[in-house]
């Protein structure tokens, strides 16, 4: 039948005006470098693709601003207020009135605040139970009330009450009513997103929370597709199916994207340091020579140079640089390749040695790894490499049954976290206060022990010296490199903040967040 021309005009004009394809976007797409995410409870889930996307739907008690990285941009989340004492050993948190968990499980109050807390200083909760042992206990003295009691003061108290690890804040109700498989499942929590459908190495949906206590968010939704190989997420986010990506550690890529038109790319902290834990329970790694001729065999500029050097940096020590404690010019050991065949003829292998690493896949740790053999083998070091997904990665290197673990990981910014999660005896790996500990160390306990209760600052950074000192001769791991977080995403996305860092590795999506166009 034929169109009149009125007919035809106001078929144009319902185009422009309704047409889905012109209509405001709503729906952020994101592309993430893993198969998987793992469990999806932020109190067990440790790797960057879980946790990236996990921060968009919990909160805590504080948070660091959006965008930034310090602790001196701490500031108010489910908690409005908080005050502490003077020693430092009682803390007291007013928390917002009215906020609503996800899927109506009705007010977030101090009974899920406290439940929380306890969940998270559990090991059989939590993979963060270790960051708790100073509590004494977590009370609720009214329903908008949080008083937390230490046994002693610690460096990092409002650090593990945000919204981070074990700091994101669950609801009583919905962890209880489906146990702890079904909440690995379908989390709750306060945040700007609520969980909708995880179909496992396809995709994870999140949909607004239009109660949320800062205001609906102008997002409706946010697709979280896993998308492992680096060209099929560039090709995606080059074709516009997806709109932000987390993207390969390289400067080739770096480059690659920022010569696209309309893409911002981000490299943002925190960094994460590459270390290699070498685990001295296990022959021939209890050799103190074969562990200095290790690291005598690895050069950090080389692996600077391969990495990147305007998206990475050599480490300076067992702790990360700019960690409040770091000692930035720690006596790590230098580069010296006849020094290490000298040191492996000592300990009586003039022909060598084999040394193991599970790894996981994930191409830019899968990459540093490779690079770090080629290395080794010039000193007649063989690395050994068996490959593993990402989240079997973290399953067995936790049971230790890896002698070399290389580990990529960024903590709350202050050195008692580092240094206890990974170098204290009580975080040793298949123990009943196990954490990271991977190399079976604990040279440095009594300094560790000692610079968290130490309220006078100089003798505290002192301690966290001493600490690293005696870390590096013992040579229970060599720091090598530290990556920056490499994120891409489309112009017209409108993150609400400016993206400096991300304790979480993925940049927050707030409630402000849109596309312009």
């Amino acid at each position: 039948m034929k169109k009149t021309g009125l007919t035809i005009a106001a078929a144009l004009a319902g185009a422009l005006l309704g047409s889905p394809a012109l209509a405001q976007k709503t729906v952020l797409t994101v592309g993430m470098q893993s198969t998987d995410a793992g469990v999806l409870d932020p109190h067990l889930n440790s790797g960057t693709p879980g946790k990236a996307m996990l921060q968009w739907m919990f909160n805590g008690l504080v948070r660091i601003k959006p965008g930034e990285l310090s602790p001196e941009f701490m500031e108010p989340d489910l908690a409005e207020s908080w005050t502490s004492s003077t020693d430092s050993k009682e803390w007291t948190f007013k928390l917002r009135q009215g906020v609503q968990c996800h899927h109506g499980y009705g007010e977030f109050t101090s009974e899920d605040a406290v439940y929380s807390l306890a969940r998270a200083a559990s090991k059989e909760t939590s993979a963060f139970s270790s960051d708790y042992a100073a509590f004494d206990k977590v009370e609720a003295p009214d329903k908008y009330t949080v008083k937390i009691t230490l046994k002693q003061a610690i460096p990092s108290l409002l650090g593990i009450v945000m919204n981070y690890h074990g700091g994101n804040m669950v609801c009583k109700k919905a962890a209880e009513e489906l146990g702890k498989e079904g909440f690995a499942k379908k989390p709750v929590g306060t945040g700007p997103f609520m969980f909708q459908e995880y179909v496992p190495q396809q995709y994870a949906k999140l949909v607004a929370n239009p109660n949320y206590f800062r205001g609906k968010p102008k997002l409706t939704e946010i697709l979280y597709r896993f998308i492992p190989s680096d060209s099929s997420r560039d090709l995606a986010f080059q074709s516009g199916e997806i709109d932000m990506m987390l993207g390969r550690q390289e400067q080739a890529w770096v480059d690659r994207m920022n010569a696209l038109p309309g893409v911002k790319v981000v490299a943002m902290g925190p960094a994460e340091m590459s270390m290699l834990h070498l685990n001295m329970s296990q022959p021939p790694l209890d050799n103190l020579k074969v562990r200095q001729a290790i690291a005598y065999a690895v050069d950090r500029n080389a692996i600077w140079q391969f990495r990147g050097k305007n998206i990475s940096r050599p480490a300076v020590s067992v702790v990360p640089s700019g960690y409040l404690g770091t000692d930035e010019k720690a006596p790590l050991y230098p580069f010296d390749l006849a020094k290490s065949k000298a040191l492996l003829a000592e300990a009586g292998f003039p022909n060598g040695v084999t040394i193991k690493a599970i790894n996981t896949t994930l191409p830019s740790m899968l990459s540093f790894t490779e690079a770090t053999q080629a290395l080794l083998k010039r000193a007649g070091i063989t690395l050994e490499i068996q490959p593993v997904e990402h989240a079997t990665f973290h399953q067995q290197i936790r049971q230790d049954l890896s002698q070399v673990v290389h580990f990529q990981a960024a903590r709350f910014p202050i050195a008692d976290v580092y240094l206890s999660q990974f170098f204290h005896s009580r975080a040793i790996v298949k123990t009943p206060t196990a954490v990271t500990n991977f190399s079976h160390c604990k040279v440095a306990d009594a300094e560790i022990d000692a610079a968290r209760s130490e309220t006078d600052k100089a003798k505290q950074l002192a301690l966290w010296k001493t600490a690293q000192e005696k870390i590096i001769k013992e040579v229970c791991a060599i720091p090598v490199n530290e990556m920056m977080q490499l994120w891409a995403y489309k112009d017209s996305l409108d993150l609400g903040y400016d993206l400096k860092a991300s304790l979480n590795l993925g940049p927050p999506v707030l409630e402000t967040t849109r596309f312009t166009k």
